[in-house]
């Protein structure tokens, strides 16, 4: 059975996956705080995802690295590092390779028909996936208890 070993996720990667590219996140002249384009991404439902975000921002010391959503609002997706794919089994969630296939973080969304909900920047470099793991348990049974209320 192989294992993927899950970086840190605050901080970046020492070998840069767009060696040779300028202004690729990494790179010298790069804004530290953008992501590598390597980032797996854990995507959720939005219901499910706008509970887990809020747990996690308020979580002491727990912090949410960028997040994306779907301008149809269906849908939330964390990013997370690379390798996490490998091992994620979260049900309700699916984390997905990207390779930096397409990736690119920056201001602008890296996906048409998306939008930062949590920009880079303005968050960690990527959300621990074991944090995330937890903080969508418990958004799943917050939302389970609202929704037997009914």
């Amino acid at each position: 059975m192989e294992t993927s070993r899950i970086n840190d996720p605050r901080t970046p990667p020492s070998t840069p996956s767009t060696t040779g590219v300028p202004g690729s996140p990494g790179l010298p002249g790069s804004p530290p705080s953008v992501p590598a384009a390597g980032c797996d991404v854990v995507t959720v439902s939005a219901r499910q995802g706008l509970e887990a975000v809020d747990i996690l921002r308020r979580g002491t010391g727990e912090a949410v690295g960028p997040v994306l959503h779907d301008d149809g609002g269906g849908t939330l997706g964390f990013l997370v590092p690379p390798g996490t794919a490998a091992a994620w089994d979260v049900p309700g969630s699916t984390c997905t390779e990207t390779d930096g296939r397409g990736l690119t973080l920056a201001p602008e969304p890296p996906v048409e028909g998306s939008d930062w909900l949590l920009p880079p920047g303005e968050a960690d470099l990527a959300t621990d996936p074991a944090v995330l793991r937890e903080a969508l348990g418990e958004a799943a049974r917050m939302i389970e208890a609202a929704d037997s209320c009914r």
